[in-house]
C-alpha cells in the first residue's frame, strides 16, 4: 500500500520519457526502435514480461537507449523485481541525470523499500534540489528522506535482539501466532491455525517452564475462526474477536466471556458502541480492565485502520470509542496498553520507519493525550511488515510471533529481551483475597487505589465471586489501598515505591473484613472506660512529620474513610491509638503516641464528627507488632490504629 502511488508517478513519467525520446530520435537504430515500440505496446497491456524481452532487445540493439531502459524498468517494478528496476534506473541516471528528474524520487523509494537508506537519502536529496512542479510529489520526497534518514541511523545503531523460542510446549508444527499473557506472567493464550480452523490454546507457567498447551475449548472456541484477543490482569476476562457471525453488527466484532468457577462462560458481543457495521478487531484491555484500546476501520478514522478507546462507566457500559491523537492518515493498528497503564505499543506505516509496517510505543501525557510515537528500532524493525508485540508487567520482556527460520512450524511464539531504551515503566503488582474475618468465606468488595504523591485516583477495582481482585502498581509512586464492602469495617493497606527502581516480588495479601458490630438504637451515655467491640484497625496510610504529631496531608484520604464510617453509623464509638517504635526514651515514645492519637480525634471533631463519640489512648513502644532492629519494623511498630468500642 505504501508503494502504489510510486507506481502511478513511474508510469507517468515513463509516458513523458517515451514523448521525449520519440521526438528527439535519440537512437538511431530501426531495429531498436521497432522492439522498443512492441515492449511499449506489451507493457501498457501489463505484459511485462513480454516486455521485458522487447526492451531486452532494443537494448541490446542500442546500449544508450535511454527510453528502453526507462520502460524495462517500469516493468520491473511491476513484477516486484526491485534489484532489476533499481539497476536500470540507474543506467537511466548515468546516460543522462536531467533526461527525467522524476527517476531520483522513484529510485529513492525503490531504495528504501530494499533498505539501501544511505543511497535513497542521496537521491531524494538529489530530486528535491530540483525546482518542483508539484507540492504534492515535493511533501512525498520529503517525508520519504525523512524516513531514510531514520532508517540510515537506526541500522547503524542497533539493539540487542536474541529472540528465543518459547519451545515445543507452546510451538508446533501449526502456526502459532497473537500471544495475550496474564500481568502476572503465569498464563498465555495464544491462537493455533490447525488448517482452516483457527482456535485458542493456554498454557500455564509451572517452575519457570511452560506446560502443555491445551485447548481452550467449548464454549469459547467453536466451528468458526476465533483469535486476535486480550486478557484482564488476572486472567478471568477475555475480549476477543470474530467474524461474520449471523448476529454480528458487522464483518469482525468484538466478544468477551468471563472465567467463573473453573470455566469459561458463554461469550457475548459486546454490542454497540464499540462493535459497528465496520470492521473491529484487535483488543487491549487496560490493567484496571476500565479501558478498552481496539483497532477498528469505523466512519471518522483518520486512516485505514486506526486505534480507538472505550472506557468502562459505573454500570458496566461501555463509552463512546475515542480516536487516539497518535493516529495517522496510514495504517494504525495492534494496540497493547502496558500493565504501567501509561505505555502503549502498536503497529504503523504512518510513521518513520524501516519499510512496510514498524513497531512504535507512546506514552501517555499528564493531560490523557499521547505523546510523540518512538519506533522500536532495528533490527525489531526491519523492511517487513511486524506482528503484534506484547511485554511483560516487569517490562523486560517481550513476546511476539515470526516466521523466521529454525522454528518449529510456518510461524512460531518467540520472547527476547527488551532494551531499557524502549521499556515501560517498571510495575509490581498485588494479588489480593478478600474475606470474611469470621467466616473466612470471599467478599465481593471495592478496592480503591490512590496516588498518595498526587492525591489522584489510580485504580478502582471489585473482588469477584472468590474475593479476588489484581491490581498493578508502577513503580517510582507510594500507594494507599482501601478496601470497603457495606457492613464491614474499612481495611487499608500502603505500598510504598515511589524509592524503588528494581524489579519487586509481587505483595501476596488476604484481607479479612470486620463486620461493623450491631448498634443501639440510641447512643448509650457511658461514664466507664470504653469497651471494645471490634479488633484494631491499623489505619496505613496516616502519616505525619518525623517526631510530631502534625498531620501529614497525604493522610487526608484516610481520615476521610474514617469520617465516613462513623457518618454511615452515627451510634458507633471509636477509639483512636497511637504506637511508636523504641527510638528514644520510653516517657517521649508515650507522649508522642498520644498526641498523635489525639490529633487524629481533633481532625475528626473538626470535620464535624461529635467529640462524645471519640477517644483516644497512647501505648507508646508498649505493643510492638514487629522487630524493633530493623527499620521496616520499627516502621510498622508506628502505627495510628482506630476500633470500635462500646
Amino acid at each position: 500500500m505504501k508503494y502504489l502511488f510510486a507506481i502511478i508517478l513511474l508510469l507517468a513519467c515513463t509516458s513523458l520519457a517515451v514523448s521525449q525520446d520519440y521526438n528527439t530520435k535519440k537512437t538511431t537504430s530501426k531495429k531498436a526502435l521497432k522492439f522498443y515500440l512492441e515492449g511499449e505496446q506489451l507493457n501498457k497491456r501489463r505484459s511485462h514480461e513480454a516486455a521485458v524481452i522487447r526492451f531486452s532487445k532494443a537494448i541490446k540493439k542500442d546500449k544508450k537507449f535511454i527510453n528502453a531502459y526507462l520502460l524495462r524498468a517500469d516493468s520491473y517494478y511491476a513484477m516486484n523485481k526491485l534489484a532489476l528496476a533499481e539497476q536500470d534506473f540507474e543506467k537511466v541516471l548515468a546516460l543522462d541525470p536531467v533526461f527525467e528528474k522524476r527517476v531520483w524520487y522513484v529510485l529513492g523509494v525503490i531504495e528504501y523499500k530494499a533498505s539501501k537508506f544511505e543511497e535513497a537519502k542521496q537521491h531524494l536529496a538529489q530530486f528535491l534540489s530540483y525546482e518542483q512542479k508539484s507540492d504534492r510529489l515535493k511533501k512525498q520526497a520529503e517525508q520519504y528522506l525523512a524516513y531514510s534518514t531514520f532508517g540510515a541511523e537506526a541500522v547503524k545503531n542497533p539493539l540487542p535482539f536474541k529472540p528465543v523460542n518459547l519451545g515445543m510446549n507452546i510451538n508446533s508444527k501449526y502456526p502459532e501466532y497473537l500471544p495475550a499473557l496474564t500481568v502476572d506472567g503465569e498464563i498465555l493464550i495464544f491462537t493455533v491455525r490447525l488448517g482452516n480452523q483457527e482456535d485458542f490454546f493456554v498454557s500455564k507457567k509451572e517452575n519457570g517452564a511452560w506446560t502443555l498447551r491445551q485447548n481452550l475449548g467449548e464454549p469459547i472456541n467453536t466451528h468458526e475462526n476465533e483469535g486476535a484477543q486480550t486478557v484482564s490482569a488476572n486472567g478471568k476476562i477475555m475480549v476477543y474477536t470474530t467474524c461474520n457471525r449471523p448476529n454480528d453488527y458487522g464483518s469482525c466484532d468484538l466478544y468477551y466471556t468471563e472465567f467463573i468457577n473453573g470455566r469459561w462462560t458463554r461469550p457475548y458481543n459486546i454490542e454497540k458502541p464499540i462493535n459497528t457495521g465496520s470492521w473491529e478487531s484487535q483488543p487491549s484491555l487496560s490493567p484496571d480492565g476500565k479501558s478498552l484500546y481496539f483497532t477498528s476501520n469505523r466512519g471518522g478514522s483518520k486512516g485505514g485502520k486506526d486505534i480507538w478507546v472505550s472506557h468502562r462507566k459505573e454500570d458496566g457500559s461501555w463509552s463512546e470509542p475515542e480516536n487516539l491523537n497518535i493516529n495517522t492518515t496510514a495504517d494504525d493498528e495492534s494496540p497493547f496498553i502496558h500493565p504501567d497503564n501509561e505505555t502503549l505499543y502498536f503497529m504503523s506505516n504512518g510513521y518513520p520507519g524501516l519499510g512496510g509496517s514498524d513497531l512504535y510505543f507512546s506514552k501517555k501525557q499528564a493531560d490523557g493525550s499521547w505523546g510523540e510515537p518512538k519506533n522500536l528500532g532495528y533490527p525489531i524493525n526491519t523492511q517487513a511488515n511486524e506482528g503484534a508485540l506484547i511485554v511483560s508487567t516487569d517490562g523486560t520482556t517481550a513476546y511476539f510471533a515470526s516466521d523466521k527460520k529454525g522454528g518449529f512450524g510456518a510461524v512460531d511464539i518467540y520472547s527476547f529481551e527488551l532494551h531499557e531504551s524502549i521499556r515501560p515503566k517498571t510495575v509490581t503488582y498485588a494479588k489480593i483475597v478478600v474475606i470474611d474475618a469470621d467466616t473466612k468465606q470471599p467478599l465481593q468488595a471495592k478496592l480503591e487505589i490512590m496516588d498518595l504523591g498526587s492525591s489522584q485516583l489510580h485504580a478502582t477495582l471489585d473482588s469477584d465471586s472468590e474475593g479476588e481482585a489484581l491490581a498493578c502498581l508502577p513503580l517510582g509512586k507510594d500507594y494507599a489501598l482501601s478496601i470497603d464492602k457495606k457492613g464491614y469495617i474499612f481495611h487499608s493497606e500502603n505500598f510504598a515505591l515511589r524509592e524503588v527502581n528494581t524489579v519487586l516480588e509481587p505483595f501476596v495479601l488476604e484481607i479479612e473484613l470486620q463486620k461493623i458490630p450491631p448498634q443501639p438504637t440510641e447512643p448509650i451515655a457511658s461514664t466507664e472506660k470504653p469497651k471494645p467491640k471490634s479488633n484494631p484497625v491499623i489505619l496505613k496510610n496516616i502519616f505525619f512529620e518525623t517526631g510530631s504529631a502534625e498531620l501529614l496531608y497525604t493522610s487526608r484520604g484516610e481520615l476521610a474513610r474514617l469520617k465516613k464510617l462513623m457518618v454511615e453509623n452515627k451510634n458507633i464509638k471509636v477509639q483512636i491509638n497511637g504506637h511508636t517504635d523504641n527510638v528514644g526514651s520510653e516517657e517521649d515514645n508515650l507522649r508522642l503516641s498520644e498526641a498523635r492519637a489525639k490529633s487524629v480525634v481533633n481532625y475528626l471533631i473538626d470535620k464535624g464528627i461529635d467529640g462524645s463519640r471519640l477517644s483516644w489512648k497512647g501505648f507508646g513502644e508498649s505493643q510492638p507488632i514487629d522487630t524493633n532492629d530493623t527499620e521496616r519494623g520499627r516502621k510498622n511498630n508506628r502505627r495510628t490504629e482506630f476500633m470500635i468500642v462500646e
